[in-house]
């Protein structure tokens, strides 16, 4: 199944995070020498979509306690700060690297990309989101050709507010465009205007950013023909980026409500199969490649370089309410509410609501679980046993390509990345 990379309402349970946030000193070994990313959540929408089950509060519901959207970026740089002196505590390894990219004692790594999520980053002002960008800038320092991005509703983004994000150092916006059709927005509850979609696109276009466009497939009453329109939409627009998530019905959602009601018919899977390789067929038709499972570019420099980080193994560190973050082989995750967010910050306590030490074993499941996602594929050498021998198997299946398959590599056919969690089971355990 093809699922949006969430963050789910429901935390899982781990191991307390100490009050000021440090890690294990393994956590810290190489520190550099991978990419390090940020990913900034903020957790605020006008109104809240019956699909959503991301960690999202609107206006009312905050009551002006905690971190509002008035007082977000302040607590934001805060986490910044902790941020800072917990990864500078590696630095030993950092001064010990005469070949890094980072050198001096007590210094985190610079950031190579940065990405602010939700919600819908654009309800804060956008000097409030440079204000952030630039907390970023000074406490790590951004790479030359930093990738920084933002998610927004298209009926934020106006010419000014296209200016002055580029102006503070954005270089791509991801639009929510989800359909083109406005009978499946509805169902969604989206509030956008479909024909603000252009218009903000042409917004971003014109100071010079880049534009990526989100799509949802499989809402409930959406049509082949439907999702054909908003693939064509996305062609009119000639975004960047596109990218296409199958519709999940998450529990405690409004749909899914619905959905137990029987008010609203979900589609079968087979819908599903047909829309996400009629979008494989419109796009690639028009010179969009893919190179993850949900996600298409024109070019390579279209990709979005954050998220890759994520499919690779990459460090991240996790911003705001409910954010997740990982650093070599410890994932830890945020209190979910504003409220004592804010509140852990202003005690100069860690937000930190628990966190997990992955094993060598549990690292090695991740990484067949997401590098089987990309275009690329993931190095057979990284396969054993019995799931080594399952790829004469999953070949023979129609799932996976056989003639990169003899090159050593282990790529999905369009058949197999419908089917991507079978594969992964079958190459992790024959």
């Amino acid at each position: 199944h093809l699922r949006h990379w969430s963050m789910p309402s429901a935390q899982p349970v781990g191991q307390p995070v100490p009050a000021d946030g440090r890690l294990p000193e393994q956590a810290l070994a190489g520190l550099g020498e991978r990419p390090l990313g940020i990913y900034v959540h903020v957790p605020f929408c006008r109104v809240r979509c019956g699909y959503c089950d991301f960690n999202t509060y609107t206006v009312p519901e905050l009551g002006g306690h905690g971190a509002t959207v008035d007082t977000y970026a302040d607590a934001a740089l805060a986490e910044l700060r902790l941020a800072r002196e917990v990864l500078a505590g590696g630095r030993e390894v950092l001064a010990a690297g005469s070949a890094g990219r980072h050198s001096g004692a007590g210094k985190a790594p610079q950031v190579s990309t940065v990405f602010f999520g939700g919600g819908t980053p654009t309800m804060l002002p956008p000097l409030d989101l440079v204000k952030v960008l630039d907390g970023i800038r000074e406490q790590f320092g951004l790479d030359h050709d930093a990738e920084v991005t933002t998610e927004a509703n298209p009926d934020t983004i106006t010419p000014e507010v296209a200016e002055r994000l580029a102006a503070g150092g954005f270089t791509r916006v991801s639009l929510g465009m989800q359909s083109a059709v406005p009978h499946v927005l509805a169902t969604l509850e989206r509030t956008h205007d479909p024909a603000n979609v252009r218009s903000a696109v042409e917004a971003v276009r014109a100071a010079g950013l880049q534009v990526s466009l989100d799509l949802i497939y499989g809402t409930p009453g959406e049509s082949l023909e439907n999702w054909r329109t908003s693939l064509e939409a996305v062609l009119e627009l000639e975004p960047d980026h596109v990218s296409a998530y199958a519709l999940v019905v998450e529990d405690g959602t409004k749909l899914a409500a619905q959905v137990r009601r029987g008010t609203v018919q979900m589609p079968d899977d087979d819908d599903e199969a047909d829309k996400y390789e009629l979008a494989e067929r419109v796009l690639g038709g028009a010179g969009y490649g893919w190179y993850e499972i949900s996600n298409w570019s024109r070019a390579a420099e279209g990709r979005c370089r954050h998220n890759e980080s994520y499919w690779r193994g990459a460090d991240w560190w996790g911003v705001g309410p409910g954010a997740h973050s990982h650093v070599g082989g410890v994932r830890w995750w945020n209190v979910k509410h504003p409220a004592p967010y804010a509140e852990r910050l202003a005690s100069g306590a860690s937000p930190g609501a628990g966190r997990e030490v992955l094993t060598a074993e549990q690292q090695h499941d991740e990484e067949v679980l997401l590098g089987i996602r990309l275009a690329e594929g993931l190095d057979l050498g990284l396969v054993e046993g019995p799931g080594r021998l399952a790829v004469a198997g999953l070949v023979a299946d129609g799932l996976l390509d056989g003639r990169a398959a003899v090159r050593g590599r282990a790529v999905l056919t369009v058949r197999g990345r419908l089917l991507a969690d079978t594969v992964v089971h079958r190459l992790l355990s024959g």
